[in-house]
């Protein structure tokens, strides 16, 4: 009896190649490259917002500080 024809039974299957193998592993360094540059700008857009809030809080922190009326010191009796 003969084997029926199938896309296994006919054709080889085919090992992977080294440039296919190649192919992933760059793709996959290529993706964890990706992974941590977009982890990197998050965190430097994180840290440059909370910048802009200290310096925004010490302004008006300085400028409140500027209109108080300072009291003059008090000359002592002797």
């Amino acid at each position: 009896m003969t084997k029926p024809l199938t896309r296994d039974t006919l054709f080889k299957p085919q090992r992977p190649t080294a440039a296919t193998k190649a192919e992933i592993t760059k793709q996959v360094s290529m993706d964890l490259t990706q992974v941590e540059t977009d982890l990197r700008n998050a965190k430097t857009a994180k840290l440059k917002q909370a910048r802009l809030e200290r310096d925004a809080r010490l302004a008006e922190d300085a400028k409140a500080a500027a209109l108080k009326p300072v009291k003059a010191a008090k000359a002592r009796k002797r």
